[in-house]
């Protein structure tokens, strides 16, 4: 048998990543889904807040048994962080509140150009035509499926604005500071987890009284609800830990991208679950042209120049110099 190339080793562990965040992600919306349609537990903020400290939880424990080694993390750069996080959270859950659902998903849809401004920005990265296309292509094929009525408001376009921009900025910043601090998932979760935990199960139950006009510690708790809170507090953990583990091993934009192919999934698991009347033609098309948007990017941001950092060259005169005194050293080693 053949061994494996470094190559096949981390496509195989890529793919996996990616299907654990899709099965953990789809998990936890079809989980929330019934818990909060069914069983009327409508505290988003406070329900992410406990998924949190149930992450928080996880890494205690994993610290504990060595699987995770002490690093550090600025407290700027974690304040930093907890304020986008937070913001994107609190920003998702007030647009959907006072937007239509399809200027809401029209919102979700920017943070890939978004995304890709960022990128552009503080690290030179470059697109090529096709990875521009393939990314147009996935927003045309996923607006197709989702977006349906469309109305705003100013409130509601300022709630999306801080939205999309506060989620673009974290899903960034987790790749940035992996990569400035030499961080892995766990490292940065173990960081991050439980101030956003200690932070949102402050603010989420007036945030949610505000929005649904409805007290968490007066809701009706039972053995069924109390599972179904277990659960996705118990997918949560590996919906926290995909995510960072993607974000880091590719970047925001690829996972926004590909991410959507979980809007595909959650459709689809939504009319097996919740009803067949959403499933119609023009659902169908935009599922299609989507997936076939995920396979051209997967393709073109792969191919040299796709998707790459812009380096600037340095003068040829000072390159020069630099070559010379390379090979006077490679001269002298050689003696």
């Amino acid at each position: 048998m053949a061994p494996v190339s470094k190559a096949d080793k981390k496509a195989a562990v890529d793919a996996a990543a990616w299907m654990f965040n899709v099965v953990t992600s789809v998990g936890i919306i079809i989980v929330n889904k019934a818990l909060m349609a069914t069983y009327g537990y409508s505290f988003a903020t406070t329900l992410t807040g406990l998924h949190f400290a149930t992450t928080t939880l996880m890494t205690l424990v994993l610290r504990c048994l060595g699987y995770i080694q002490p690093s550090h993390l600025p407290f700027s750069e974690l304040l930093r962080f907890i304020l986008f996080a937070n913001f994107s959270i609190v920003g998702m859950n007030v647009s959907l509140m006072w937007n239509s659902v399809g200027f809401y998903q029209i919102a979700k849809l920017s943070m890939i150009p978004v995304s890709c401004l960022l990128e552009m920005v503080f690290d030179k990265i470059r697109y090529s035509r096709d990875t521009k296309l393939s990314i147009g292509l996935v927003l045309v094929g996923v607006g197709v499926c989702t977006v349906t009525d469309v109305s705003v408001n100013t409130k509601g376009f300022v709630a999306a604005f801080v939205a999309v921009w506060s989620t673009a900025l974290q899903q960034y910043y987790v790749h940035y500071l992996q990569r400035k601090y030499s961080l892995n998932s766990f490292n940065l979760l173990g960081h991050t987890a439980p101030a956003q935990a200690a932070t949102l199960l402050v603010v989420g139950p007036f945030l949610d009284y505000w929005l649904t006009e409805k007290r968490v510690d007066m809701y009706d708790y039972n053995l069924v609800s109390v599972l179904f809170i277990t659960l996705s507090c118990t997918i949560a953990i590996g919906t926290n830990l995909s995510q960072f583990i993607c974000i880091g091993r590719f970047t925001a934009v690829s996972f926004q991208v590909l991410g959507h192919m979980k809007t595909i999934l959650v459709l689809i698991m939504g009319f097996f679950f919740f009803g067949r009347e959403g499933l119609n033609l023009h659902v169908v098309v935009g599922m299609i042209i989507a997936v076939l948007g995920m396979i051209w990017y997967g393709n073109a941001s792969s191919k040299p120049g796709g998707k790459e950092r812009r380096s600037y060259s340095l003068p040829t005169t000072r390159q020069q110099k630099l070559g010379a005194a390379s090979d006077s050293d490679d001269n002298e080693d050689k003696a």
